[in-house]
């Protein structure tokens, strides 16, 4: 099954509502399109958005990368040999994670179709429906608790609250005005994207306990460089916190829970390079007994199903950020995963299940 060419494509699909974190404000998903096609007609589709502030991949680096580098070495690669294929896409370039991620998830694609087999059991089909959270941005206390009730009304029992864009007390006071606004049955998980400092953070999360708001846990409170100062956070709090921007690949992983810097670790494609190396800080997490969430980045209905169909396979991933299609204007993607409110399910055809992508 040998590679028969790789095209990219670029796509943009404006957000109904500007999506806001500490780090960035998002009104157009933007991203690159990969698709594969092997001698023996399987077609596999991968998909990269620019998080510059993130990942440092930017729209031009990841077609560039894709097209200089991916492209030339794996042009003619037999796919059956794919663990030597993985691995030397790590090699080929160092960083620019969302070009990796998105010839990985098309490599899969073409895998598991080759297979007969819906990626997630092509992984291991640990199950065959997750449920998503579902996103507040940051916004002023009162736009904040009216997007909650209104994303309660849509069915989503569980809201991921984004903050440390301002002041804490402004956090706290948003934080306070969804919990009152949706009462105590709703999980509220936070998000502060490295936004606030180390007291800062153990200061906020300690009046949050105090004050009863019942905070499921709260993610990446400080820099992604700052691991000493992530383990100061989770060893002075009761919250549990979740590593995101500390962990993109396996070795960072593993100095997260070899120092026992948080008590959970959120895995997204983008920072890993594709799906291989998920598994393998999945893997790690696994034998640490600390559970991981599978989010991502403002993508598609493409990329998100790779990460849902990765995240749906492993046990020990129990907690699911896949909303970002639900904030998209249009949807260009035919087949794939689907979405009854926060229940997602699996399409029964092999692969991704992906049919075509307007592009």
């Amino acid at each position: 099954m040998k590679i028969q060419q790789i095209e990219t494509f670029r796509t943009a699909v404006p957000l109904v509502k500007p999506f806001k974190t500490a780090l960035r404000t998002v009104e157009v998903a933007e991203a690159i399109i990969v698709k594969i096609t092997c001698e023996n007609g399987i077609v596999g589709w991968g998909e990269a958005p620019p998080t510059v502030v993130i990942t440092g991949d930017s729209l031009e680096s990841i077609e560039s990368a894709i097209r200089h580098v991916l492209k030339p070495a794996l042009a003619g690669r037999n796919l059956l040999n794919y663990e030597g294929i993985f691995q030397d896409l790590q090699k080929l370039l160092i960083r620019n994670s969302s070009a990796k991620a998105a010839i990985d998830m098309a490599i899969y694609d073409c895998l598991s179709k080759n297979s007969g087999l819906p990626l997630y059991q092509f992984l291991g089909g640990y199950r065959n429906e997750i449920e998503t959270d579902f996103t507040v941005s940051v916004n002023s206390p009162k736009e904040m608790g009216e997007d909650a009730v209104q994303y309660v009304k849509d069915g989503f029992t569980v809201l991921k609250v984004k903050v440390g864009k301002g002041e804490i007390e402004t956090d706290i006071a948003g934080i306070r005005e969804i919990r009152n606004r949706v009462g105590s049955s709703i999980k509220i998980r936070l998000d502060a994207n490295q936004g606030w400092g180390v007291k800062e953070a153990i200061r906020a999360i300690r009046k949050m306990e105090d004050m009863g708001l019942d905070i499921e846990l709260v993610e990446q409170p400080v820099h992604a460089e700052d691991i000493a100062g992530l383990k100061r956070v989770t060893d002075a709090v009761e919250t549990p916190i979740m590593a995101d921007e500390s962990v993109f690949s396996p070795k960072q992983a593993f100095e997260v829970l070899k120092t026992r810097s948080a008590d959970l670790m959120n895995i997204k494609l983008m920072k890993a390079g594709g799906i291989y190396q998920a598994q393998i800080i999945n893997q790690f997490a696994d034998v640490c007994g600390v559970p991981c969430m599978v989010g991502s980045m403002i993508e598609t209905r493409l990329g998100i199903s790779a990460a849902a169909h990765f995240a749906a396979s492993k046990k020990n991933i129990t907690r699911f950020d896949f909303d970002a299609p639900l904030m998209l204007a249009k949807d260009i993607v035919h087949g794939g995963i689907v979405y009854e409110g926060k229940k997602i399910t699996f399409p029964k055809s092999p692969g991704l299940g992906i049919e075509k992508v307007d592009i």
